[in-house]
């Protein structure tokens, strides 16, 4: 029996040192790397205009104040030309293929950044975080609900970390685009109802659950983020 009990657990911790140290080994080379100093770009504050001159308006006004008053003339209000603009046709995004690099997701929080390629397919997410394209998501520019997906055992481990204010930015097209966790949670791996269309700016993670789990994971963990703020990439 013990020696039964010892082969048991030298099994175990073989491949809890296997899957450890399939991790390790995947890591750089699954879509993730640390984040470089200047790799997001810092929003710029607007500079306030100058303090008006207060005594010159103060002498302007009394200036007013004594010159003699004209008397009132009525001007007929201009008749109101209602133009509605066209609407812009949205994109197609025909340009982009199946596992094109496409741009970057940063995470402060974990110090990690990663490259962001298009689909979600199982080869393209072998590569690291994949774009999920549908009829309810739309790249950042498109300003509605982005979604993207990772693998929970290689770009996506430390999700778990993440809490409510962290920030997150994509950098998509020459824009950076900040994101600002709101709320994270647990659901079924077989709910779809994740993927919705928004009508806010929202950027969703997803990766399945438990994180440590061996084998298929019978969960999603999900992690939303609202828009905050846009910058230009120079």
């Amino acid at each position: 029996m013990r020696r039964k009990l010892a082969f048991l657990f030298i099994i175990i911790g073989l491949a809890v040192a296997g899957w450890n140290g399939f991790a390790w080994a995947t890591e750089s080379s699954s879509g993730r790397a640390s984040l470089e100093e200047n790799d997001i770009v810092e929003v710029m504050e607007a500079v306030p205009d100058e303090a008006p001159d207060v005594q010159a308006a103060e002498d302007q006004g009394n200036e007013e104040a004594n010159q003699e008053l004209d008397p009132p003339t009525f001007t007929a209000p201009k008749e109101e030309v209602n133009e509605e603009e066209p609407s812009p046709e949205p994109r197609d995004y025909e340009e982009y293929e199946k596992g094109e690099e496409i741009g970057w997701l940063m995470i402060p929080a974990l110090d990690m950044k990663y490259p962001v390629y298009w689909g979600t397919d199982d080869d393209t997410l072998k590569q690291g975080v994949g774009y999920h394209e549908g009829d309810f998501t739309t790249p950042p520019d498109g300003m509605r609900h982005t979604v993207l997906s990772g693998h929970r055992d290689t770009v996506f481990r430390e999700m778990g970390d993440l809490e409510e204010g962290d920030k997150m930015y994509v950098q998509f097209e020459d824009i950076q685009y900040e994101y600002e966790i709101q709320k994270t949670w647990i659901t079924d791996a077989e709910d779809r109802t994740v993927i919705v269309d928004k009508e806010e700016p929202t950027l969703t993670l997803t990766t399945c659950y438990p994180f440590n789990f061996i084998g298929p994971a019978p969960d999603r963990y999900i992690i939303e983020a609202p828009l905050t703020n846009t910058t230009e990439i120079n």
